[in-house]
């Protein structure tokens, strides 16, 4: 399960992880320091699979309290966090796998992947936006332009 391997490796970097925090705020999760918390509205394991990873992505790269998203600097903390997220979650090589197992569409690569679908769609447009139109992995072209898609290259 993928929320146990994420709770390990947060154990690993002597974070501690609240998984029903009362929240103050609409926030999903949020990291003071080494703790996280992951709002206790939040019910869907898929969901909480991209909060818990997002969180450890912060840790892992932002620096300072970036909550003003008002700020470029702030904003471009908060991306490195979430790019992060999304190559420790997706990653080209999980798009290459939900081909693999013949998932035909954003729900259900989602749901092979068990994370949020709409976490898949951001994930898919910030690859587009740093690949472009397609990226090569080994004997693969992934292609983001004008829909994913998957080719194996024989």
């Amino acid at each position: 399960m993928i929320y146990d391997k994420l709770l390990e490796e947060a154990d690993s970097e002597n974070l501690y992880v609240i998984e029903n925090a009362n929240f103050q705020s609409q926030a999903s999760g949020l990291i003071n320091n080494d703790v996280i918390g992951i709002n206790k509205n939040v019910r869907s394991y898929a969901k909480r699979n991209c909060i818990l990873a997002e969180e450890i992505g912060h840790y892992k790269t932002t620096v300072g309290n970036i909550i003003d998203q008002s700020s470029a600097a702030n904003r471009k903390q908060e991306l490195k966090a979430r790019m992060w997220a999304y190559n420790r979650l997706i990653g080209l090589r999980g798009i290459i796998s939900c081909y693999q197992a013949g998932c035909n569409n954003v729900y259900e690569m989602a749901e092979y992947l068990d994370i949020a679908e709409q976490f898949l769609t951001d994930a898919l447009e910030r690859y587009k936006s740093k690949y472009g139109e397609h990226v090569q992995v080994d004997n693969y072209v992934i292609y983001f332009v004008p829909t994913l898609a998957v080719f194996q290259i024989l």
